[in-house]
């Protein structure tokens, strides 16, 4: 081969071998531009998605805060109810009770105003057994006393004494209560009568004062406490009559102010 052959292949292949490499360096510009825009469009990829994360994540806090916002309003309405309804409970509760105090208050009152009919009915009911026996009863014990007196009242300085029953003579003068039922209280009320008698009463002043207490029962020993007082006991027997219950050895005790 000739050198200017060879001279002339030589220069067909360098020829080749620049349009190789510029073909290469146009593949690899291409390439890198392909990989440039690719990862452009990952990012842009990458950044949407995270914005549709985030736009969903605020999605799901905004229906969150609204589903604890409906809980919290449902509770609170259902709070309100409640409290509502407690209070109306209440107030029935409140109106059933003071109906019911009131129901109570007019029966107490009617249970007295009762109690204290029969009282008053007893009580003249054993005024009536008691007086026809007293004068007889009491002389039989030495006092001879021979007039009887029913319900004497006095005031003085806007104090009230009533007696049941008086039986007197010029120098003695007993006071007999009766009552249905004796309690202790009513000894000792008695005691406080006899001990200020001659105050309502000044005609008895300078006199013996001797007590009694007539009664259908005695309750809580009263009649015991009587005789301690110094009192005379009048009862019922098993005959229907009035007695004296006092033993032999029994000393009334004179309340009068010399």
């Amino acid at each position: 081969m000739s050198t200017q052959s060879t001279q002339e292949a030589v220069a067909e292949i360098w020829n080749l071998f620049r349009e190789t490499d510029s073909r290469l360096a146009r593949l690899a510009a291409e390439t890198r531009q392909q990989f440039r825009e690719t990862d452009s469009r990952l990012a842009r990829l990458a950044a949407e998605t995270r914005q549709q994360f985030q736009e969903t994540d605020g999605r799901l806090a905004r229906l969150a805060a609204e589903t604890r916002q409906q809980f919290q309003e449902t509770d609170e309405r259902r709070a309100a109810k409640a409290r509502e309804q407690f209070q109306e409970i209440r107030k029935q509760f409140r109106e059933t009770d003071e109906r019911l105090d009131r129901r109570f208050s007019e029966t107490d009152a009617a249970l007295r105003r009762l109690e204290g009919m029969f009282g008053i009915q007893w009580g003249r009911m054993m005024e009536a057994l008691v007086q026809p026996a007293v004068l007889q009863l009491f002389r039989e014990w030495g006092i001879n006393v021979h007039r009887t007196s029913r319900r004497v009242e006095s005031q003085v300085n806007g104090q009230h004494m009533e007696l049941d029953l008086v039986l007197e003579n010029d120098v003695d003068v007993v006071v007999v209560e009766v009552k249905s039922l004796v309690r202790v209280q009513d000894v000792d009320d008695l005691v406080v009568d006899l001990t200020t008698l001659p105050t309502f009463f000044t005609r008895f002043a300078g006199r013996s004062v001797y007590g009694g207490i007539a009664g259908l029962e005695f309750a809580e020993g009263a009649d015991r406490y009587a005789f301690r007082q110094g009192l005379f006991v009048l009862a019922l027997s098993g005959e229907g009559m009035v007695k004296i219950r006092n033993g032999s050895n029994f000393r009334p005790k004179d309340f009068g102010q010399r």
